[in-house]
This record gives structure tokens, C-alpha cells and sequence, in this order.
């Protein structure tokens, strides 16, 4: 489908219109249904599971309370694998180990490496810096246990989505900062890394009917950082830290019509000028998200393999 801004491709055509039917566009919704509306929306959205070796749920020591993780073995090798620390998206308010279940599992098959999927505490229950700190703690904890994992601690990558991403790229630089774990890569998916504005060229094309809305943005990051004067800290933000050398090497997931689009590709392009080895791919006619929606996006498989052929390199 043509836009003023370029092609749509038609499944993301026909998703988006699906998706404005079924719609409830306030957003003072409460928290408690909007996961509700989430979780039954998945299997809308996902394929069939792809089989793993081993799948194991446990819980592991946090700051405040006990986390939840979701292990995805692709093998049964007793070699030290590389291991992906993923959290998910949601906007810090919705998500959870099942939202991206299948996510994970085409990582760990197609980068043959062991997943551990951080179910890290949610706002408003829980505001910044919880997700953060439940996401730091998670890494130190698999990089303390990488010899029960089987994993290799030479090769840990933190990844996620959406705001995933901006706690994957919080953790790469508070690991800098703190004398945490070395890391391998810091895996990037449409990553929200500068929650102090809504103002750029993406979000402002892209602020309605592409499933990720402006009005929805400003809603999550309300709920999860209500202080205005802290969206500024790097640990909110980390498009605005001060000192992007040394960081982990960056791959980086955009999409064509993404609200999230300029500022995902502002920071791959701040850690290329600070020296950081950075994989940058924008998927053209591709909406918000699309990589947890492989039943419509045969793109999803594609940016699977793409993100994974970098890790494996």
C-alpha cells in the first residue's frame, strides 16, 4: 500500500487495519487490561512455536525481588555456548516471557546459542529504575552462572525490543560503568533510547494507525518514568549519555514506519562516531514490533537470520 512516506507492504496493510477495529485508542486505559488485551492478541500475531531442545522456567535473585526467566536451550551440546540476555518490549508497562516466546526461541535455534528471557518488574506497579535494575541483575546473574548455564562468559549479548532495546542498551552501559561483565554485543530491536522528547521526524510521520502510536508512546513512558527532569538520565535514555566509547558492539533493528525509527538509528550512528562496531538495518515497509508477528511478516524471519548471522560472525 502507498503512503505519503514510501510503500507499506500489503500484510502489514491488512494487520494494521485489523488491529484499528479491535482498537480501544484511549490512553488512560488501565495497565491491568491493556496486558490483558496483549496476551490475547499473541496468538494473533505469532506462528507455530519453533521446537527448542529445552525450555526452563525459574526465578533468580533480583534487587527487590525474586525474577523470573525463561531458559531456551537450542541443543543438547554441553559445549559453552554464547549466551542472549533478552528482555522484552512493551513499553515497561505490558510483556512478558510468553509475549516473546517465539522471538526467543528463533534466536537461540538460529544463533545456536542459550536464551535467558528476563521477565523484569512492570510500571506503574514498579517505575524506573526497576526494569532497570531487574535487567542489570539479570545479566550479573547469568554472567556468575555461565559455568551451570554451559555458557561461554566470553560471549554474553543483552538484547530486546522496544523498550527491550532501551534496557539492553541501559545494561551495556551501566556493565561499562560498573565494572560489570564484558559484552559480546548489545542486539538492538527497534530500541527506544530517548524517552525526554516526541519530537522527531519519525514520530511525528508515524504518530497514528501504525500500531505503535505517539499518543501511546507518551502513556508508557508517563507510567514508567513520571518524572519529567529524570528522562534526561542516561539510565532513562541512553541516546543522551555522555560517553558512548567502549560500549559493547551494536546491532541495530529499525523499521521503515516506526515511530521509534530516528531515534534506534541516531544511536547506531552516535556509537559509529564514538568507535563502537555497529550493524545498522532498516526493514523498508515494516511497522513497530514486526518481529514478534511472524504469522503475518515472512520480514520477521529475515531479520531473525540477519541479526543472528551478525552474532555468529
Amino acid at each position: 500500500m502507498d503512503t505519503p512516506h514510501g510503500r507499506l507492504t500489503a500484510p502489514a496493510a491488512v494487520l494494521l487495519k485489523v488491529v484499528a477495529l479491535a482498537a480501544n485508542t484511549k490512553t488512560d486505559l488501565d495497565p491491568l487490561a491493556t496486558r490483558a488485551a496483549r496476551r490475547k492478541s499473541i496468538s494473533l500475531v505469532t506462528g507455530s512455536p519453533t521446537p527448542v531442545f529445552k525450555v526452563e522456567d525459574l526465578r533468580i535473585p533480583g534487587p527487590a525481588q525474586p525474577i523470573p526467566v525463561r531458559i531456551y536451550r537450542p541443543t543438547e551440546t554441553r559445549a559453552a555456548s554464547p549466551v542472549i540476555v533478552y528482555f522484552h518490549g512493551g513499553g515497561w508497562v505490558v510483556g512478558d516471557l510468553d509475549s516473546h516466546d517465539n522471538l526467543c526461541r528463533s534466536l537461540a535455534v538460529k544463533a545456536n546459542a542459550i536464551v535467558v528471557a528476563v521477565d523484569y518488574r512492570l510500571a506503574p506497579e514498579h517505575r524506573f529504575p526497576a526494569a532497570a535494575d531487574d535487567a542489570y541483575a539479570a545479566v550479573l546473574w547469568v554472567a556468575a552462572n555461565t559455568r551451570t548455564l554451559g555458557a561461554d562468559p566470553a560471549n554474553i549479548v543483552v538484547a530486546g525490543d522496544s523498550a527491550g532495546g532501551n534496557l539492553a542498551a541501559v545494561v551495556a552501559q551501566l556493565s561499562r560503568d560498573l565494572g560489570g561483565p564484558k559484552l559480546r554485543a548489545q542486539l538492538l530491536l527497534y530500541p527506544a533510547v530517548d524517552l525526554s522528547r516526541l519530537d522527531r521526524q519519525s514520530t511525528i510521520d508515524f504518530a497514528n494507525g501504525l500500531f505503535l502510536t505517539r499518543e501511546r508512546m507518551a502513556w508508557f513512558i508517563d507510567l514508567y518514568v513520571p518524572d519529567k527532569a529524570a528522562r534526561i538520565y542516561a539510565k532513562v535514555s541512553p541516546l543522551l549519555a555522555v560517553n558512548y566509547q567502549g560500549l559493547a558492539p551494536a546491532i541495530v533493528v529499525t523499521a521503515k514506519f516506526d515511530p521509534l525509527r530516528d531515534e534506534g538509528e541516531e544511536y547506531a550512528n552516535a556509537l559509529r562516531k564514538a568507535g563502537v562496531p555497529v550493524h545498522l538495518r532498516r526493514f523498508e515497509g515494516m511497522i513497530h514490533g514486526f518481529m514478534s508477528m511472524d504469522r503475518w511478516f515472512p520480514e520477521a524471519g529475515e531479520a531473525t537470520n540477519w541479526v543472528s548471522e551478525q552474532l555468529v560472525e
